[in-house]
């Protein structure tokens, strides 16, 4: 199975276990009156709207680049991890809207129990998926599918929180009926809206930042420039190094130094030796490399990377007439 299959397989799954949580929840949370599932029925179908994003993106995102889009569709990814994290806030905000309301004018619910089943189905069946999504876009570097991984896990974790609180309700009316613990399910569900929007602001700035050209993460352009020293002395220096992530596409781009006698076909081909190398390790990497002569007239940028000594580069210097 192809990357490409797989990112597309395990995001058609997310869709249908979203779709299928988000009927038993706004069911039973209709049922038995309790805000925290309705408002977990909501968080559910926020995440089935982040699904069918993802999916749309990891499809789009496969798509060849083309005259209208020379560097390829892979930021429809990052654009797709943006959006599914600020739905995370609109469903927050929502959230704590209807617990508000339920706290100030409370209503008793029923048949808890059926609450407290369909809570534990959700968080096992979103472990599960969110687990594969985590496997398949850590595998595939997909932006889209770790966001809807994350989607998933804190549903993991809310549906967690609103289970034990209306199974805390359960058994207050069993060993406490005089108790008045009806709180205790709006509470759950702000609980939930915390939870879910510290989430959101960790996907923003994820999934954002590569959408403003940040460079590849430190250990990656490190790795990057120990392959070009790796190549002296037929590689004097190295400068301008510029990287950039577009969902699982990345771009790398430098200039080289080389001796100023060495052929044009001996430059190209030590450029394809080094684009080689580093397309070994990043499979969709795009690697633009400049060749340039070095003969000496070393500008600070060029002296940051300069892979000569202090006295060969000041006899080059002399030898140029500089």
């Amino acid at each position: 199975m192809t990357g490409q299959h797989s990112k597309e397989r395990v995001a058609l799954l997310s869709v249908v276990s979203n779709t299928t949580l988000v009927v038993f929840k706004l069911v039973v949370g209709l049922l038995i009156g309790s805000v925290s599932i309705i408002s977990e029925a909501i968080h559910s179908a926020v995440d089935l709207l982040a699904a069918c994003i993802a999916l749309f993106s990891v499809k789009v995102s496969s798509h060849p680049a083309d005259e209208r889009h020379p560097f390829g569709h892979g930021k429809i990814e990052n654009i797709s991890g943006t959006v599914e994290a600020l739905l995370i806030f609109v469903a927050a905000v929502w959230i704590v809207v209807e617990s508000i309301d339920k706290l100030m004018h409370p209503k008793p619910l029923e048949t808890v129990g059926w609450g407290v089943l369909v809570m534990g189905l959700s968080a096992g069946v979103n472990l599960l998926v969110s687990r594969r999504l985590f496997k398949v876009g850590e595998a595939t570097d997909s932006m889209a599918l770790k966001a809807d991984a994350w989607h998933l896990r804190t549903d993991v974790y809310t549906s967690a929180g609103v289970m034990l609180g209306l199974a805390a309700i359960m058994l207050g009316r069993r060993f406490w009926p005089a108790a008045n613990l009806h709180w205790i399910d709006p509470v759950a569900a702000i609980g939930v809206a915390i939870l879910i929007t510290k989430a959101a602001y960790d996907l923003t700035r994820q999934a954002a930042k590569d959408l403003l050209d940040v460079s590849l993460p430190v250990e990656e352009n490190d790795w990057i420039v120990g392959q070009i020293v790796a190549f002296r002395p037929r590689i004097l220096g190295y400068h301008r190094l510029r990287t950039r992530k577009a969902g699982q596409f990345r771009f790398v781009e430098f200039h080289l130094l080389v001796e100023a006698e060495m052929s044009v076909q001996d430059s190209h081909d030590l450029a394809d030796e080094l684009v080689g190398q580093i397309k070994a390790k990043f499979v969709d990497a795009t690697v633009t490399i400049h060749i340039e002569p070095c003969v000496g007239n070393c500008e600070t940028y060029c002296v940051e990377g300069c892979l000569l000594s202090a006295a060969e580069r000041q006899r080059r210097a002399l030898n140029s007439g500089i």
